[in-house]
């Protein structure tokens, strides 16, 4: 790449460095804050629910990165060599480029028709371009480039315009156009956007794999990208076009691919004219039980990709093939308020299009695409459970295990980076927090739109579709999606919090001293002898968990314990520093504290200094809680009966 094809696409060294500081600082930060206990025993659900989650997510991209490289490293080589050999030989009879673009700047429309018609007019075969333009400035323009190549013989410009309610309609007149003129057998077709500059030797090396694989529908090729903005914005897209390399690579292995991206790709042109291939690209829509029938607004390209899965035809990714896009946010000043704008669409094509994919089952497409595209169904859920796990467990358990996870954020997606950066070519530390935001704010935005996937916008157009025109109808549609959205997080949320432990059910001894008690520390403690001795007779439970409080231990525990079998192993668990027991002499003549030797007046008990009560045949340890060596209540002190 040249130099200033960099200063277009990547964040400059004082972004990097300002990066690498703040990331030591706050590694720093970390270290300092992060307790040595927070990676005890009593950790062990938390990294469990965490780790558990990452080993399946990781473990299926880990699967995506290898197949990458096998395909790029083993398969594709061969490719190439075969469709370079045949390239030569055999071209195809004709060539059409369908090219839509909307109120594209008239130095950018330049640069995107003067490298198209400079490959078409290489290239050498019968090529007519369709230009569906939305001004009469783009005529113009197009017509200065055919005047500045000397008007091509072999080169062929027809104008279509838009009827400017959205690309569909424009690609559904410009292919019903090419169906009359009955394109001969082998003809391609070449769909882009009016914003994608071809490098040279695009049509040459890409085309040429059409001759040398009979079953291929469908192709597209890698992207670069010229990017107006800063440089979080600059890497933003630069990042997504690495992993979009990296899963098109992994998909190409199975010869199908997740989505044909409307910036470049190229049909059999005998396909892209069936009347269905038309009808489905100017007409798709989905009937729901929620939203009724509505119209597909933008997604053209998961279109054209599902009508080539259904009919069984193979697609490939060409990875040394580039074109490059102009790139820009659809507000460059608000980064946050853009990207989410462009994912929400993005996520919407692909939910709306997914289900039914699905319903395909693997035959048409493969196994391993067939769960490629439950996963994405999946894994916008499995993505929340980290954020969600920590919030619970920084909340209800300890603050801390929020810097232990920044600390495996920082580990997970600097690896991932590092991967990405690997097969990209380029490595950006930007790329680090920006992966993260994309994972679990993409996740969010997934979530949201799966419930409300009928509401469309295109940003750039100005237009908007789906919902109904009754504001009433909308209304209470909006409503259940919120509803419905609030139900599938809630039992999301039901579900880690009973793995997590964070919110137990409490036993029945907590359940009898917090049941109309409100426990101050002025108050006389409440004697727990009968009521702990049968909990901890309970087999069913590894442990006792008591609430907040102050409460009192005398010696009839010990003297029911040893009447009764206590199961190995049982603890007695406070509310960390909230929970106080008041015992007796002669029961701490039976303790040792949490440094070892006897209880001689008041102690800590915790996580890694624990304390334990001596039985005949076992220890009970107590966690959490806040020892005092009392004198013995007098007679009048009642004991609460359950």
């Amino acid at each position: 790449m040249s130099a200033t094809h960099r200063d277009h696409t990547v964040a400059s060294w004082v972004t990097e460095l300002t990066t690498f500081l703040f990331g030591v600082a706050l590694l720093i930060f970390i270290f300092g804050r992060l307790p040595s206990d927070v990676f005890s025993p009593e950790s062990q659900t938390f990294f469990f629910v965490i780790g558990t989650i990452a080993i399946w997510r990781y473990s299926w991209w880990a699967v995506q990165a290898v197949r990458s490289v096998w395909y790029n490293r083993v398969i594709f080589p061969r490719m190439r060599a075969e469709a370079d050999a045949v390239g030569e030989l055999d071209l195809p009879p004709e060539l059409f480029v369908l090219c839509t673009s909307f109120r594209i700047e008239g130095q950018i429309n330049f640069q995107v028709y003067d490298a198209l018609i400079r490959e078409a007019q290489e290239y050498g075969v019968p090529t007519t371009i369709f230009a569906s333009v939305s001004d009469r400035t783009d005529v113009d323009v197009i017509t200065h480039v055919m005047d500045e190549h000397g008007w091509p013989r072999n080169i062929e410009v027809r104008y279509m315009f838009q009827k400017g309610d959205g690309k569909r309609s424009a690609m559904a007149e410009v292919l019903r156009a090419i169906s009359r003129r009955l394109p001969a057998p082998g003809s391609l077709l070449i769909s882009m956007d009016g914003d994608i500059r071809l490098e040279p030797g695009t049509l040459a090396r890409s085309l040429s794999f059409f001759q040398a694989q009979n079953d291929l529908g469908a192709l597209t090729t890698n992207n670069r990208a010229e990017v107006t903005g800063n440089d979080a914005t600059r890497e933003w897209y630069d990042l997504r076009y690495a992993q979009r390399h990296l899963m098109m690579s992994s998909m190409s292995v199975s010869r199908r691919l997740l989505v044909l991206t409307g910036r470049y790709s190229v049909f059999r042109a005998d396909l892209a004219t069936q009347p269905d291939f038309i009808e489905l690209i100017e007409s798709d829509h989905v009937d729901h039980w929620r939203f009724g029938n509505f119209k597909f607004l933008s997604g053209d390209d998961k279109s054209s990709w599902y009508w080539l899965l259904k009919n069984g035809w193979r697609m490939l990714y060409i990875p040394d093939v580039y074109v490059t896009g102009f790139e820009e946010l659809p507000d460059r000043r608000r980064f946050f308020a853009s990207t989410t704008d462009l994912m929400r669409r993005w996520y919407g094509n692909m939910l709306r299009t997914s289900n039914r994919a699905i319903a395909l089952g693997p035959r048409p497409m493969g196994m391993f695409t067939w769960w490629s595209l439950v996963d994405q169904r999946l894994s916008m859920w499995t993505t929340l459970v980290g954020p969600t796990v920590v919030t619970l467990v920084s909340l209800f358990v300890r603050p801390s295990f929020f810097f232990a996870y920044v600390l495996w954020i920082l580990m997970t997606r600097g690896i991932a980076t590092l991967i990405l950066a690997w097969q990209r070519g380029r490595f950006s530390l930007l790329w680090i927090p920006l992966i993260y935001y994309n994972q679990v704010w993409g996740a969010m935005l997934k979530t949201y739109v799966s419930f409300r996937f009928n509401r469309q916008k295109w940003s750039r157009q100005g237009i908007s579709a789906g919902e109904p025109d009754d504001p009433v109808a909308a209304s209470r549609q909006r409503r259940m999606g919120h509803v419905l959205h609030g139900f599938a997080y809630g039992v999301l949320l039901l579900l880690l919090i009973l793995s997590t432990g964070v919110m137990a059910p409490p036993d029945r001894v907590s359940m009898h001293i917090a049941r109309d008690q409100t426990w101050e520390r002025n108050q006389q403690p409440e004697r727990l002898d009968r009521w702990l001795s049968a909990a901890l007779i309970d087999k069913s439970r590894p442990s006792v968990e008591l609430p907040p409080g102050y409460f009192r231990l005398e010696g009839s525990l010990v003297e029911s314990l040893q009447l009764n079998s206590v199961p190995s192993e049982k603890q007695i668990r406070g509310n960390r520093e909230t929970t106080t027991l008041a015992i007796s002499p002669a029961l701490a003549e039976r303790m040792q504290g949490p440094d070892g030797g006897p209880l001689q007046d008041a102690a800590e008990c915790t996580v890694n200094a624990h304390c334990r009560l001596a039985l005949d045949e076992h220890d009970l340890t107590l966690v959490n809680v806040r020892l005092r060596v009392e004198q013995t209540t007098q007679p009048d002190v009642a004991e609460t009966q359950p």
